[in-house]
């Protein structure tokens, strides 16, 4: 077997979902240069993927299926990383069935969908490594009710399906990423802006993280000396999940 960074074998397959821009595609760099085969997924396909590329729109419930269970027949995969995701900011009043239905099922549901999919080969080996991109935001965040909504039941998720799973050998975690400079973070809180100005002035360590950054602690979980970490929260926010609410 290839010997990855850290001296750990590599086992199987890891599947990134939402590889087009930003944290998933940093995650994907990330274990590529470790040695890991990256199979990542979402409807446009990056620039340079150091990996295998699948498009399809996993907002759509057919696709999504259809997807998620040719690369399981297709590949071994014994890691997983959800990090598709959807933000529409409105305040409660605003808020639409249509946008809680699409932060709902691309937040949440298709990280069900996707864990269905590859727990059958992760329960043959007795090993699988699964994380979650959350976010700071599930701890609350004004005009993101739906999307605090969606991140926070990915916390309870990965605790349940912690427990669920560790009798065989696989691990649930969770990242909690905020704020992180993505082509995502500045559509909705763009540089320069007063808005952006403010927000920083409440982050602890005074900057913007990294997708980098994130993408480490991906790989801490997805490793093999992780192995006694379950159902764990990390927030790479820069202290922001700790300091007093604005």
């Amino acid at each position: 077997m290839a010997r990855l960074e850290g001296g750990s074998m590599k086992e199987g397959s890891v599947l990134v979902t939402g590889v087009s821009r930003g944290i998933g595609k940093a995650v994907a760099e990330r274990l590529a240069s470790q040695g890991h085969d990256v199979i990542g997924v979402s409807r446009t396909e990056p620039s340079d993927f150091p990996g295998r590329f699948y498009a399809a729109d996993l907002s759509d419930e057919t696709a999504a299926k259809a997807v998620l269970a040719e690369i399981a027949a297709r590949h071994k995969v014994s890691r997983l990383v959800h990090n598709a995701g959807l933000i529409e900011p409105a305040r409660i009043e605003d808020v639409t069935n249509t946008q809680f239905d699409a932060m709902m099922r691309l937040n949440v549901q298709v990280a069900i969908w996707a864990m269905q999919a590859v727990l059958p080969d992760m329960k043959a080996a007795h090993f699988g490594r699964i994380v979650m991109i959350g976010s700071r935001a599930g701890l609350g965040k004004a005009l993101r009710l739906v999307y605090s909504a969606s991140k926070a039941a990915l916390l309870g998720l990965t605790r349940t399906s912690a427990l669920e799973l560790a009798g065989d050998g696989i691990t649930v975690n969770n990242v909690a990423p905020g704020p992180i400079e993505t082509e995502l973070f500045a559509a909705n809180v763009p540089p320069g802006s007063p808005q952006r100005e403010a927000f920083l002035q409440t982050v602890p360590m005074g900057r913007m993280g990294q997708p980098e950054e994130v993408a480490a602690a991906v790989a801490y979980f997805l490793s093999n000396e992780a192995g006694f970490t379950t159902g764990q929260t990390l927030y790479v926010c820069g202290g922001l999940s700790v300091a007093s609410p604005v």
